[in-house]
């Protein structure tokens, strides 16, 4: 049986104290309505359809705090109702129809209608917006308006496109609103009709949310939510620990292990949809085969797991998890490191003549990030790789990724809310992706076909052999599922969402 939101929503009354410190022009004492979260990641622009924020999986936590999406997700990941509440294809999939709920209203009291919709997807379509998902969302049009109903054209099929209505740029923004204050007023005053409603926002600080008493929902049980945006893990720990926060996520897990036994506080820890890899650039040596297979077979994933992440973690061989619609079990690369100085000979190099290269990474925006590289790239060392580190922000990786200039070598994590091939494999190796950096022909001509196959199991076996051809050539090297750990009092009530978003409006009062 899946909760429903409106259902987690009302769960509990309102009540006791929680202690709130540390944070600029914010009351010490609140008296049980308000919480604090320190967050992860920054919030670098409020318009959730556009721009490399708007494919940060971590960021759509806070999107979804103030925005809706056009389907649905349960924290299960099921799909449900949203503001789009029936959807579907006619009988040849040459259009959509979908109908639009009633009695909606945007955060400034306006009527939310058809036309938001309309508009949205509209707009999420046309290649000046910006939107890094305009491939997809390009490929209906014609839109018509009837009452609460809408239909559109197909252009060209796409078989994700309503799973695509709750996962990234996924979200429906108010037609009049913004045509009014254009991009910089919306920037400046956001408004949507999610379940908080933007109040402050301080860049690089904090974001203030008020709670929508008019949510269709259901009132969220926190009257204030203040998220503190703490790229650093231990100043996260340091944050729950002295209680200037109630709320965090992603910390080591040795933090994680030993905050959870202190009294007053507890943990969650949940496999989410989220993967660790290592991006592989067609630059440089990368474009010898031999390289790419043998810095994948040097490396002990479930080593890692282990000695780094406390053994929260599932070491995967391909970009799919066991939860994806095209997960093969049979794909294996396997950790051999005696093969990988083998292939390392045959192109010349070994221990005393390293093959050499960068590689990029976060430090402390996933647990253990920098330490998993620091010991990958020991265990290079050990086969005839020299690998030097290089730290950025996750938004640089965003940067650099867009532009195709990312190292040899770039750690990232990759979040696949929906399960689709399409959005694991499709977009992360797909050349002409923005997403991607590995920009081979042969793969390309691979996956062309697949994007508008019509017949579903054709079209997951047909992605279950472009996994097994990456892992034959190498062209990226998946490491694990990661295992999302959440630190909170007990005093609050979290209920963890498998996407890895961590939603305010999902916890209350314990």
């Amino acid at each position: 049986m899946t909760t429903s939101r409106r259902d987690l929503l009302k769960f509990g009354a309102l009540g006791g104290a929680a202690l709130i410190a540390g944070l600029p022009g914010v009351e010490v004492f609140a008296q049980g309505s308000e919480l604090t979260i320190a967050y992860n990641v920054n919030l670098p622009s409020w318009d959730p359809t556009v721009g490399p924020s708007a494919v940060n999986p971590t960021i759509q936590a806070i999107y979804q705090s103030v925005f809706d999406m056009y389907i649905a997700q349960n924290p299960d990941l099921s799909f449900a109702p949203g503001l789009v509440t029936k959807w579907g294809w006619n009988d040849d999939k040459t259009q959509i129809m979908m109908e639009v709920r009633d009695g909606v209203t945007w955060h400034d009291g306006s009527p939310f209608t058809a036309e938001d919709v309309a508009w949205s997807l509209e707009r999420a379509g046309k290649p000046e917006t910006g939107n890094p998902i305009q491939f997809v969302w390009s490929k209906i049009g014609n839109f018509k308006v009837d009452g609460n109903k809408i239909t559109a054209d197909v252009k060209e099929f796409e078989p994700v496109l309503f799973k695509w209505m709750s996962f990234l740029t996924g979200y429906v923004l108010p037609k009049a609103y913004y045509e009014k204050v254009g991009a910089e007023g919306f920037e400046k005053a956001p408004i949507g009709t999610g379940p908080y409603m933007m109040e402050k926002f301080e860049r690089n600080a904090f974001v203030r949310l008020k709670a929508n008493p008019n949510y269709w929902g259901g009132k969220p049980a926190f009257e204030t939510v203040i998220i503190k945006f703490v790229p650093d893990s231990a100043s996260r720990v340091a944050e729950v620990e002295s209680g200037s926060s109630q709320v965090t996520l992603e910390i080591p897990y040795d933090e994680f292990d030993r905050l959870k036994a202190k009294d007053g506080l507890t943990g969650i820890t949940t496999p989410i949809s989220d993967i660790g890899m290592i991006f592989l650039n067609d630059v440089d040596v990368m474009l010898d085969k031999n390289v790419r297979l043998a810095a994948h077979h040097a490396i002990d994933k479930k080593l890692i797991i282990d000695r780094l992440l406390n053994g929260y973690g599932i070491p995967i061989d391909t970009l799919e998890t066991p939860q994806y619609a095209a997960y093969d079990a049979s794909i294996k690369v396997g950790y051999d490191p005696d093969k990988a100085k083998q292939l390392l000979a045959a192109s010349g190099y070994s221990t005393d003549k390293p093959v050499k290269f960068k590689i990029q990474t976060t430090k402390g925006f996933k647990p253990k990030d920098y330490e998993m590289i620091q010991a990958i790239v020991g265990m290079w060392r050990k086969v005839g790789i020299e690998a030097e580190i290089e730290i950025y922000e996750i938004a640089k990786h965003y940067e650099l990724r867009a532009a195709d200039t990312l190292a040899p070598a770039a750690f990232y994590n990759w979040g696949n809310a929906i399960g689709d091939p399409t959005t694991s494999t499709g977009f992360a190796m797909f050349g002409p992706s923005p997403h991607s950096v590995w920009d081979s022909k042969d793969l390309v001509d691979m996956i062309i076909p697949l994007w508008g196959e019509k017949d579903e199991t054709k079209r997951i076996d047909g992605w279950k052999a472009v996994d097994k051809y990456i892992a034959e050539q190498g062209y990226v090297i998946p490491l694990l599922q990661y295992v999302q750990p959440i630190i909170h009092v007990k005093s609050v009530k979290v209920t963890p969402h498998v996407s890895g978003a961590l939603l305010p409006a999902l916890m209350s009062p314990a």
